[in-house]
């Protein structure tokens, strides 16, 4: 009993940071601040949400397994925000030149 109120627990509050990382999305003005916030509350959420189903599934390689998901999507979240946000410098670069 307990063990399902933690694992409920965790989720909504994955599912907050879920949200909050939407919205940031959405009212943030440029493409840096829009990744900082996205990949930083997305991630958190994720974790979180995998943390909930592990304690809800009650078995152990379940629980592990769900760990190793959520550090790929760590490492691939960095990966493709590293290269959306050079990908913004260099056409921000490029644009700053055909202006002179």
């Amino acid at each position: 009993m307990i063990t399902d109120a933690l694992g409920a627990l965790s989720i909504t509050i994955g599912v907050v940071f879920f949200t909050a990382g939407t919205i940031g999305l959405i009212r943030f003005p440029d493409v840096r601040s829009q990744l900082h916030a996205l990949t930083k509350a997305d991630n958190l959420g994720l974790g979180l949400v995998l943390l909930g189903v592990g304690i809800l599934s009650g078995n152990l390689l379940v629980a592990v397994v769900l760990l190793l998901v959520w550090v790929v999507a760590l490492g691939s979240a960095s990966v493709s925000a590293q290269s959306l946000a050079e990908l913004d410098a260099v056409e921000e670069h490029r644009g700053e030149g055909a202006a002179a």
